[in-house]
């Protein structure tokens, strides 16, 4: 039986985006990053606190340019135990790129424009 474990974001400033994960999505570096020992990566896994499941960041020194993100169709979800003040916060950190009222969800941008889904615990 396979498990998921991890899903990877390359990103351009680990600190930024390190910072944006803990203040929209309470997410913390869990266990020592994984340094390059020429410095070119180095990769942070953060987690939920409750869940296995783990966001990988990986930064590239070699890597200067914006990261290609296609048409950003696919994404990581999150869910929320309430979703009115998950989205005052987003919305007051300015980072909600997209809100489907309908279906009751939102996705949130981060720094590289990743985007992640935030839906109602159900």
């Amino acid at each position: 039986m396979y498990q998921f474990q991890h899903f990877n974001f390359n990103v351009s400033d680990l600190d930024k985006s390190l910072a944006f994960y803990r203040e929209a999505l309470g997410l913390e570096p869990v266990g020592e990053p994984i340094r390059a020992e020429d410095g070119s990566f180095l990769i942070t896994y953060l987690g939920d606190g409750v869940s296995p499941f783990r966001l990988e960041l990986t930064w590239l020194r070699d890597h200067p340019q914006k990261y290609d993100l296609g048409e950003c169709e696919f994404h990581l979800a999150l869910t929320t135990p309430d979703m009115a003040a998950s989205l005052a916060k987003h919305k007051a950190m300015g980072c909600v790129c997209f809100e489907n009222p309908d279906m009751g969800i939102y996705f949130i941008e981060d720094p590289d424009g990743y985007w992640v889904e935030v839906i109602p615990e159900r």
